[in-house]
């Protein structure tokens, strides 16, 4: 007969599953480790299981005691299923920002949840790191595993997510790509892999508000990903390089991910695949790029699975706002007066694009190879540059003092995607059709979508109110 004994022996030995879909047009092998597929249902499962039963052969935690965690959730549901099998008592402070779905399944197994505040500093004494410490205190027996700075952290990915991958990749990974949280996660992994090869790059994944990046300490929605101080766990001098990612595109990626790829992940498992994918952009296909998949979805139910929850936070756009480029392009070309697409070729000169310029009283022109293929914008300001440098604009070509491109979008992305852009200060965006320009679209033009709906929206509401006497009044009759 083949069994476990309990269910903490099915503890790692998780799949390496490639993604397909939203890896398209990408050279590299792109794999993700799956570690909702751990009993716990997340990577920390790991670290728990070994912090635990190192602190008793150690005499720390002894029968009868109290686990004391602060955690975002996924330690804490590994915490309470071990103390569920071992006979310990349980108590979790969580940050509020935690989904309940997390608090329902930690109380599920048998744990007692203290709530704490998200928007507090690690030193206040309402932080979940200092009311951990004050029960940890109170508390006889009580032990704090403390993720943070306890060493078997580490050492639990040392010992098996960094042996699962090289084994699993045949050694043959190049790439290994892992969001940061405790920091136990990528320097376990981070430190058995570069034994094995020193030439493994490792991308450590941020949210934007966490200090790993630099960034100034801020409230972000993904959660268990990301700190506001720099844990003794975090192992920096492993990581070749930092990439930060948004909420919205973690989120969005995550939906992605459920429906193109059938995996239900968490928000940080977005946020780790936005990572890989644009790291990979550079690479080719003699590379193996392995991102950790922290997570399931189940947890995120209410929260990143919503479209209410989404478009409350701004990470999705209202029905009535939900336009894609070419819905924008068929209303420009509607217009009549303009061509959805007025462009200059490298070969062209500097005199015909003046001339293009003064004919449809425009400033600036993107720059298109015959084929389509977006290379270049030039301006007025360009122009002018090559006249007031005593050169003949009749002889010298676009391609030679054009500047960089103006960013380009798929045809099918929606208008949100595009403001972006032009928050960040581009003036235009080329529009692409199966990676060929087919039109362009500006901050007017987007406004004046906006302006109009804005408009409509209003007319209706006016409508309703001069319907809303009539209708009372008919009432009245009645």
């Amino acid at each position: 007969m083949k069994y476990f004994n309990t269910i903490l022996e099915t503890v790692g030995s998780t799949p390496l599953v490639k993604l397909n879909k939203v890896t398209k047009g990408l050279k590299p092998l792109i794999l993700g480790k799956v570690e909702v597929f751990n009993p716990g249902g997340s990577v920390k499962d790991r670290p728990s299981i070994r912090m635990i039963e190192e602190a008793e052969k150690n005499g720390l935690l002894k029968p009868g005691g109290t686990i004391i965690e602060p955690t975002s959730g996924n330690t804490g549901t590994g915490l309470a299923q071990i103390a569920a099998v071992k006979g310990y008592r349980c108590i979790l402070v969580v940050p509020d920002k935690v989904a309940q779905e997390k608090i329902n399944l930690l109380r599920a197994y048998g744990a007692e949840v203290v709530v704490v505040p998200t928007s507090v500093s690690a030193s206040s004494h309402e932080s979940y790191y200092s009311v951990a410490n004050k029960l940890t205190a109170e508390i006889p027996g009580a032990f704090q595993p403390n993720q943070f700075a306890n060493p078997n952290n580490p050492e639990a990915h040392y010992l098996s997510t960094g042996p699962e991958i090289w084994d699993q990749t045949d050694g043959k990974i190049t790439h290994f790509v892992a969001t940061m949280g405790t920091g136990g996660t990528i320097s376990g992994t981070a430190r058995f892999l570069r034994e094995k090869n020193p030439k493994i790059r490792i991308i450590g994944v941020d949210p934007e508000g966490s200090i790993y990046s630099g960034d100034l300490a801020a409230s972000y929605k993904v959660e268990g990903i990301g700190e506001d101080f720099i844990p003794r766990n975090a192992e920096l001098k492993l990581i070749d390089e930092f990439v930060r990612v948004s909420d919205k595109d973690s989120f969005t990626m995550g939906r992605r991910l459920a429906r193109e790829e059938g995996l239900l992940c968490g928000g940080s498992c977005g946020t780790a695949v936005v990572a890989a994918l644009k790291i990979s952009q550079d690479l080719s296909e003699n590379d193996v790029v392995v991102v950790l998949l922290p997570d399931g979805g189940r947890g995120y139910l209410s929260k990143m699975y919503s479209d209410e929850w989404m478009r409350d936070n701004g990470f999705m756009p209202a029905p009535e706002y939900s336009y894609l480029a070419a819905d924008l392009l068929d209303r420009k070309k509607g217009r009549g007066k303009i061509s959805p697409l007025i462009v200059v070729h490298p070969e062209d000169t500097i005199q015909a694009t003046i001339n293009a310029m003064e004919l449809h009283g425009i400033d600036q022109l993107p720059v298109v190879t015959e084929d389509g293929h977006n290379v270049g914008h030039i301006n007025d300001v360009i122009a002018m540059q090559v006249v007031y440098e005593r050169k003949d604009p009749s002889k010298t070509t676009v391609g030679s003092v054009m500047g960089r491109p103006f960013p380009q979008f798929d045809i099918n992305a929606e208008i949100d995607q595009i403001y972006k852009s032009f928050r960040l200060g581009n003036a235009m965006v080329v529009i692409t059709k199966e990676n060929k320009a087919c039109g362009v679209l500006t901050k007017f033009d987007i406004m004046s979508h906006l302006r109009e709906k804005i408009s409509s929206s209003d007319q209706v509401l006016s409508t309703k109110e001069e319907r809303k006497p009539k209708a009372e009044k008919a009432k009245l009759g009645a």
